[in-house]
């Protein structure tokens, strides 16, 4: 008898669904979850589908969040399969989206479904937040339903996104929050002369270094107890004409802070200022934050996760805080608890992307042994 979650699975991962496309996916998983109750709420913008469906109205509300959209196939011909028909080779299912994350998709609507079929009467509710703007601009999914759910006042009070966080093995690792995300463009300014005569000059470049030197051996801060220190790093250096005799008369600068909840984005902007300054440079910024950090610490649903998997997969769970940003930093703007648990990332956006065959039942019980444990009666 086939698993319906590797069913569920491998039907959204055959829609060609390469961001901002949906694909169909929403269609798939709506018509699963329609019969169960729940109302469904398309709030699509720019060409991007966003499904906000709701089973219920009392308090609390869980919601399963995640996105339909892939990213690009790379070269076909390189997939030993073609990436839109899920194919099943030693143990494993192959195709675009196994990892990241049509897979956790399908687990959290069958876990709806134990849950429901054996806890029709639950106290709270149940939601479900899916985009097809996650893995593009992600500037038409996530947070334009949550400015909406906002506007009106709802609030999540236990959500689950099913990103691909474990390492080595389903559940070794689920994360409780991430880091946030300043970049800045620094641009340096001095006075373009001859080369062979730099008194007549003044070189950015030269002016810029010790100060960016500084910067690269600053301790922003220690971290804490979930997050690992602050980190600036440079991504792109521009300055010159191209020719070897003309000095500079500006040098560009791009960089990024990935920084924790023990730094805030305005203290790392003075921090960095004080810096160019105590240096005499003729300097402006352009900022953007792309993404506050967010923390879930122990509590109910961090409790429960844990204890899902130990019971579920048999190991420990550990709780972390490292890659990057993800939609999270916009769904903690309403929500009070929030965890993001999925299959192996190991191959996720690679070709052959994969996860194992037996992942499909396991996390499906997590998700249900999860929504057992907040939403007992």
């Amino acid at each position: 008898m086939s698993d319906p979650t590797l069913e569920l699975a491998k039907n959204l991962i055959a829609c060609h669904s390469v961001t901002p496309e949906d694909g169909g996916c929403m269609e798939i998983i709506g018509a699963h979850l329609k019969p169960l109750g729940f109302t469904l709420e398309y709030i699509n913008r720019n060409g991007v589908t966003n499904l906000w469906a709701r089973r219920g109205t009392q308090a609390p509300l869980f919601v399963f969040a995640g996105h339909t959209d892939v990213v690009p196939t790379g070269p076909l011909e390189k997939w030993t399969s073609p990436p839109f028909a899920p194919e099943i080779r030693d143990g494993m299912l192959y195709g675009r989206g196994t990892a990241d994350m049509k897979s956790s998709l399908a687990a959290s609507v069958t876990a709806v479904e134990a849950f429901l079929a054996a806890n029709p009467d639950f106290p709270g509710s149940l939601g479900f937040l899916l985009t097809s703007d996650e893995e593009g601009d992600a500037t038409d999914g996530t947070v334009i339903v949550v400015e909406a759910l906002k506007a009106r006042g709802e609030t999540i009070d236990f959500c689950i996104i099913g990103e691909p966080t474990s390492v080595d093995t389903l559940g070794d690792m689920i994360k409780n929050g991430r880091r946030g995300s300043l970049s800045g463009v620094l641009t340096v300014k001095g006075i373009q002369c001859h080369i062979a005569y730099p008194e007549k000059g003044r070189n950015p470049i030269h002016e810029a270094a010790p100060a960016l030197a500084e910067l690269a051996a600053t301790e922003w801060d220690r971290g804490n107890e979930y997050y690992q220190p602050t980190t600036w790093q440079i991504s792109n250096i521009h300055g010159g004409t191209g020719a070897t005799n003309v000095v500079p008369g500006s040098v560009e600068v791009k960089f990024n802070f990935r920084f924790s909840t023990a730094s805030t984005p305005e203290g790392l902007q003075a921090r960095l200022c004080a810096i160019l300054e105590k240096h005499k440079l003729d300097y402006e910024i352009k900022w953007t934050l792309g993404a506050r950090p967010f923390l879930t610490g122990r509590g109910p649903l961090a409790d429960a996760a844990s204890t899902a998997i130990r019971e579920v997969c048999g190991i420990e769970t550990e709780l972390s805080t490292t890659g990057g940003t993800s939609d999270g930093r916009f769904i903690a703007d309403i929500c009070k608890q929030m965890l993001e648990i999925g299959p192996v990332n190991a191959t996720s956006h690679k070709i052959d992307e994969c996860i194992t065959v037996d992942s499909y039942p396991k996390l499906s019980a997590v998700y249900r042994r999860i929504l057992e444990q907040t939403l007992s009666a």
